[in-house]
């Protein structure tokens, strides 16, 4: 009251003798003027008040509340100007003079504000932010008021009335002065006015706030505080919040209606109007409380003239800022996403320790619902749920997991604690993926789906898991790390992740754990992800395999991944035949994973085969085992098929290439593996059906005889494919003016009109010897054995397809010849099909000599092998550069009768032999040692396709102790016998019994008149040769 005298006595309007004072405050109470007895206007009375408020401090209690009248009264006037628009003769008066008066009042107040703001300021703030209040609520309906909603066309109505706006200077005038010593006193009148007029009061708040953010901000926060510590902090609200989270529009009006805690809805609303331009002093304030409540306590303040300190001196207050901040943003979507991306960074040890401390001293029912409250705030991360979830995974890892990364191991309680709050984050997940209700009772209490039992509930969007869904690669990832716990948490987080983001989600999860994963033991998540969702979403695995092959078409993934993905499918895909193989129902088995990536990889092949030419050996062969262990549909195309044939070719040349090559990075050890794969490939296509065997064959027996893989076999490169070495002597590039001025001075022309001239030296001498690379013996004897194996298969594996495709009397060879393989011993090697013999002699005469037709199978007389002499070099030189052809040949006399197609063949060589050996003046023909071996083989082979009789075929035997010239007797005489019993297929007869095709020799006619030369030099060799002579007894 001193200070108020004081003021007044500064003022200009002081000087009233006791008599006048009193007639003032008679009028003032009666509203009658004490001098002429009439009734005092509105305006007059207004004026009274003013005279006693600058005069009398004792009335200003009175005079401040009849002053609410004033300006209600122009409120009014004003907003009825603004309804009746043209109509002014109604208000104008009352509006201009209450203009004058409002002006007067606002000096009056403001000129006490600032000579005494501690007496004056408390009082006219909260006179002002209440009266606000009861005006923006009293005429918010009437018609020239907009909605509460329109906050900007709202705030412009309220400051464009002088009242009003009168007002909120005022405030703002008391709020400017209170900063420095009690600004909680003008927060809390702002606080409980927004509790009572919200929302018609919040133009006042987004006003103030917008006029001192950081000031409004960190002292609504510190009020909210302290209210919410004032009334206690109890499990009850949060139990009560977490009943109407799963509606957030309605939070504020259910906290409007709860009286435990009436300000932090008001709280709610002052935030929420500053988030639009404030929202980084906002996220900056609510950190900082958090953070203060964490930090050691210090020393309390001294508490301000009004009785208000700082809450961080407050024990209590400190523990009450954390489920104070966690009602706080449970309110608002909008406070949510202001701290939710940068929370996690400030949950550094000691804060954990500190928090840890706190929740432990906590209730346990109020520890319950504060864990709840947080999990519910969790699952509405709008941004940062990805950092999150790594923070609460790495924190709730046990400490006998490495964990990578900086992060010191986390304190035992703190590590328990996370783990409880991550298996309730998962529990609840679960609850809304699947359209639960948060209580116990599932559907019971839900007031959402009470009123209509026949609705289905509508999809329910959740803000963590929308955001963790552009990180479903990063989770497939950690999850594939194995590490204790941890990967239960994430695989069952993908579940979900899986089951709320649908079919693209599902697929893109698995897809990845089958590219990633690099065990068996990571592998086995795929199918632990697909076994839920099967019955959910159905056509997962087709899904999953497809984009894993537009993966590869878009040349997304990396070398070593690609590797690992092809692998990982095969590995499925074998799985299968294992479970065939250990006795699993026919059911379980076509509801398995395996059989379904089975189907959907076979549906894919011709994608993949590409990749059989891959540049990295390690996809190459992984590529290889793939397809190996794959059926092939009976629904694919030729076209698809010959190409997937055309690539395991290639490959398989591939393989044996790297085979035991020590510049790998797995020493060739991978190369043995591709061979294997492509062997098993190569013999999959060949019983596919005819179309596929001819094709692998012919395609084989062609790459074995091309140039780039000839020196695998133990070939020689010939003509001008041979590598020259470089000449001895350099090329010094002679000048020919230098020659000629030479040989010019050489040789005299005088007297002469000729001229000589040197136009230089054609040639350089003899050609450079060739360098020809050869492979080790072994190697080139284990790629033959290789190539020969895998043709072997090939042909007896022809059985399974082309049984009614067989000419020439062999239709029925490859059904009986299955029959024959199953009644004889399993050890002996299956025999080779006819028609796939009949393919690689076909293959044989094209490459050898193209130019030849199938059809020339009967033998000309010796004099014809004149007319054909070119011809017969040529297929004697390429027997010479590929070692190889005679081990086919030997493979085609297998299978009877199609040696008679490689007639040509036969004969060229033949004939090259026999002008070898006339023609040869060595005394032995060990001198000659690769003709003498080209005999052998040709008379065994022709000997074992039944060309020629065994009496005939065994001559071999004797080549090594003769001379030259008596081996050209002997072939003269095998000459003879294939003149007069040309190789022609219909002479051999199929064997029922034993499922091979045989000839009959005593249908050709007697043998004896082409053994006379035979008996002739072993008579002359018979010291030699005596033992071998019962072999060709007829």
């Amino acid at each position: 009251m001193t200070a108020m005298q004081t003021t007044h006595s500064h003022t200009p309007q002081s000087t009233y003798s006791p008599h006048e004072l009193a007639l003032e405050i008679k009028a003032f109470i009666s509203g009658v003027d004490q001098t002429q007895g009439r009734k005092l206007s509105v305006r007059d009375h207004a004026r009274c008040a003013v005279r006693l408020l600058c005069t009398v401090p004792a009335c200003r209690g009175a005079v401040l509340e009849h002053l609410r009248g004033v300006y209600d009264e122009y409120v009014s006037a004003f907003l009825q100007d603004l309804e009746t628009e043209g109509d002014n003769e109604g208000g104008s008066s009352m509006d201009s003079n209450l203009e004058d008066v409002i002006k007067e009042i606002h000096s009056v107040l403001s000129e006490f504000i600032r000579l005494n703001p501690k007496a004056w300021a408390p009082l006219v703030s909260t006179w002002a932010v209440d009266l606000l209040g009861q005006l923006s609520s009293k005429h918010a309906g009437r018609r020239a008021a907009p909605h509460s909603s329109s906050l900007n066309e709202l705030l412009q109505l309220w400051m464009s009335c002088a009242a009003t706006r009168s007002l909120m200077e005022i405030y703002s005038q008391c709020l400017a002065a209170m900063l420095a010593w009690c600004p909680d006193a003008c927060v809390d009148a702002l606080l409980d006015t927004s509790v009572q007029h919200s929302p018609h009061f919040d133009w006042v708040v987004a006003h103030i706030g917008s006029a001192f953010p950081d000031t409004i901000i960190s002292r609504v926060l510190a009020c909210g505080l302290k209210d919410f510590c004032s009334h206690g902090h109890p499990g009850a609200e949060m139990a009560n919040l977490q009943g109407a989270r799963a509606s957030p529009t309605s939070s504020m009006s259910a906290m409007d209606k709860s009286n435990r805690v009436p300000k932090i809805g008001s709280v709610v609303g002052i935030l929420g109007h500053l988030a639009s331009r404030h929202s980084d002093s906002i996220k900056r304030e609510l950190l900082r409380m958090f953070q203060d409540s964490m930090s050691p306590p210090s020393q309390p303040p001294p508490s301000t003239p009004s009785g208000t300190g700082a809450w961080e001196g407050s024990a209590h207050l400190r523990r009450a800022a954390v489920p104070f901040l966690l009602q706080l943003i449970a309110l608002s979507p909008t406070l949510l996403g202001a701290v939710s991306a940068e929370l996690v960074d400030s949950l550094r040890p000691p804060v954990l320790l500190q928090l840890q401390s706190q929740l432990q001293a906590l209730p346990r029912e109020e520890l319950e619902n504060l864990l709840g409250l947080a999990v519910h705030l969790i699952s509405q991360f709008p941004a940062g749920g990805a950092k999150v979830l790594r923070f609460l995974a790495d924190t709730a890892t046990p400490s006998s997991v490495i964990i990578s990364g900086p992060s010191p191991s986390p304190h035992e309680g703190v590590r328990e604690s996370c783990d409880r709050l991550l298996q309730m984050l998962l529990m609840h997940l679960h609850k809304l993926v699947y359209n639960r209700p948060d209580g116990d009772e599932p559907y019971a209490h839900s007031s959402s789906y009470s009123s209509s039992s026949s609705v289905a509930p509508t999809a329910r969007v959740i803000p963590f898991l929308e955001e963790l869904q552009t990180h479903i690669a990063d989770l497939c990832g950690e999850t594939l790390r194995l590490e204790r716990k941890r990967h239960l948490w994430l695989h069952q987080l993908l579940c979900l992740l899986s089951v709320y983001g649908g079919p693209s989600v599902a697929t893109e999860a698995l897809c990845h754990l089958l590219t990633l994963a690099r065990n068996p033991e990571e592998l086995a998540l795929a199918s632990q992800l697909h076994a839920p969702l099967s019955s959910t979403i159905p056509g997962l695995i087709p899904a999953a395999v497809a984009r894993c092959v537009a993966q590869i078409h878009t040349q997304n993934l990396s070398s070593r991944e690609l590797s690992q993905l092809l692998n990982n499918l095969a590995t499925a895909v074998q799985s299968q035949e294992e479970d065939r193989k250990g006795g699993a129902g026919a059911a379980s088995a076509q509801a398995s994973m395996s059989v379904q990536v089975g189907a959907a990889v076979s549906n894919h092949l011709h994608d993949f085969c590409p990749l059989l030419l891959h540049g990295d050996h390690a996809v190459s062969r992984a590529a290889a085992r793939l397809l190996s262990c794959s059926q092939l549909p009976r629904s694919a195309s030729p076209a698809h098929i010959l190409v997937i044939a055309r690539a395991a070719v290639a490959h398989f040349f591939l393989a044996l290439r790297q085979r035991g090559v020590v510049g790998l990075r797995d020493g060739g050890r991978g190369g043995s593996e591709a061979v294997t794969y492509s062997m098993r490939l190569l013999s999959r296509l060949a019983a596919y059906s005819p179309l596929t065997l001819k094709a692998v064959l012919q395609q084989l027996v062609e790459g074995a005889l091309h140039k780039g893989h000839a020196d695998l076999f133990g070939g020689q490169t010939t003509g001008d494919d041979a590598t020259l070495s470089p000449s001895p002597v350099p090329d010094l590039g002679p000048s020919l003016l230098d020659i000629n001025c030479k040989f010019g001075t050489t040789v005299n022309f005088s007297g002469s009109v000729w001229s000589v001239f040197h136009t230089g030296v054609i040639g350089k001498g003899l050609k450079p010897p060739s360098i020809s690379s050869q492979l080790d013996p072994d190697k080139v004897t284990q790629n033959l054995q290789t190539l020969l194996a895998v043709t072997v298969q090939c042909c007896s594996s022809a059985g399974v397809g082309s049984g009614a495709n067989a000419g020439n009397g062999s239709g029925a060879g490859p059904a009986n010849g299955a029959r024959f393989k199953q009644g004889t011993d399993p050890d002996e090697p299956a025999p080779i099909n006819a028609e796939a013999a009949k393919a690689i002699a076909v293959a044989l005469v094209e490459n050898i000599c193209p130019e030849v037709t199938n059809g020339e199978l009967a033998w000309p007389p010796e004099e014809h092998a004149k007319t054909t002499v070119e011809r017969d070099i040529h297929i004697r030189r390429a027997f010479e550069a590929n070692p190889i052809l005679f081990h086919l040949l030997r493979v085609v006399a297998a299978g009877r009768p199609a040696l008679c197609y490689c007639s040509v063949v036969l004969r060229g060589l033949l004939a090259t032999l026999l002008a070898h050996w006339e023609s040869s003046r060595e005394p032995l023909v060990l001198d000659s040692p690769w003709h003498l071996q080209a005999s052998c083989l040709l008379v065994s082979c022709m000997g074992e396709g039944q060309l020629l009789p065994p009496v005939l075929s065994n001559i071999h035997e004797l080549f090594p102790h003769l001379t030259p010239f008596e081996v050209r007797l002997l072939l003269e005489g095998i000459w003879e016998y294939m003149r007069g019993n040309s190789p022609m297929p219909q002479k051999f007869t199929f064997s029922a019994e034993k499922g091979l095709f045989y000839r009959d020799f005593s249908r050709d006619g007697d043998v004896a008149r082409y053994m006379a030369p035979i008996h002739s030099v072993l008579h002359k060799n018979i010291d030699q040769l005596g033992h071998l002579c019962w072999r060709f007894q007829v």
